[in-house]
């Protein structure tokens, strides 16, 4: 079994069964894995970004402080890691960003989403004007990206929308980051960017052209992908 713990982090917008599947296939490889629950306040008394990290730091409560973990987030996780790196007790071994948008400290998500995609940002403000909080899918609405109806199901039922205080809430700057290795898994058309971003970096970035929850679809080409980079950054 590896030394290194994986964190698999989901979305704040998402639950813990985006990660489920391909968790089960990783620790059946011989790693040890943990999938944050987050927190879930409806009327949050502080930032997001926050409640996200001490989740994190929740599910890592018992493991030794000499344990090595490598943190890995799902879409809009993927701005968190250096500020949940920074605050773990333990080493940090690599980050990986499974279709994710990368760090942009200081900023907040909806001028990281002017700066990436600015049409979509347009139509995320205009829904946030207009009183309705993101993302309200439908089980429609994710039929062709996630074909199984029991998976959909349940993804659904872990939905967390968000109003516009976390989309315009401001993230942490956190200096010396990158402080471990950092891998890319682009999943879906929509964060090639960020996937262009990762290769610029050189960091080790693998492609699986599928949608952006293909860990749901086909777990074990994720879980495969997954151990792959963190191969390629030294962690077997």
């Amino acid at each position: 079994m590896s030394d290194a713990l994986i964190v698999l982090i989901p979305s704040p917008l998402l639950g813990p069964f985006s990660w489920s599947l391909v968790g089960a296939k990783i620790r059946a490889r011989g790693w040890r894995t943990i999938i944050p629950a987050g927190l879930r306040d409806p009327a949050p008394r502080e930032p997001a970004w926050h409640q996200t990290t001490a989740g994190v730091l929740a599910s890592l409560s018992e493991v030794p402080s000499d344990r090595s973990i490598v943190l890995i987030g799902h879409s809009n996780a993927g701005p968190l890691l250096p500020v949940i790196g920074r605050s773990v007790r333990q080493p940090i071994a690599a980050y990986l960003f499974v279709d994710a948008r990368l760090p942009h400290g200081g900023k907040s998500r909806l001028e990281a989403l002017d700066g990436g995609d600015p049409a979509v940002a347009a139509e995320r403000r205009v829904a946030l004007e207009t009183g309705r909080p993101y993302p309200t899918w439908t089980d429609e609405d994710l039929a062709d990206v996630i074909p199984d109806p029991e998976r959909r199901r349940m993804l659904l039922a872990e939905l967390h929308p968000r109003g516009p205080e976390y989309w315009t809430e401001r993230l942490p700057q956190v200096p010396g980051w990158p402080n471990a290795p950092c891998a890319y898994l682009l999943l879906s058309s929509a964060y090639r960017s960020e996937a262009e971003d990762a290769l610029r970096a050189g960091w080790p970035t693998r492609e699986l052209r599928a949608g952006h929850f293909h860990q749901l679809v086909d777990p074990p080409a994720v879980a495969d992908a997954v151990l792959g980079l963190l191969a390629e950054c030294g962690i077997r």
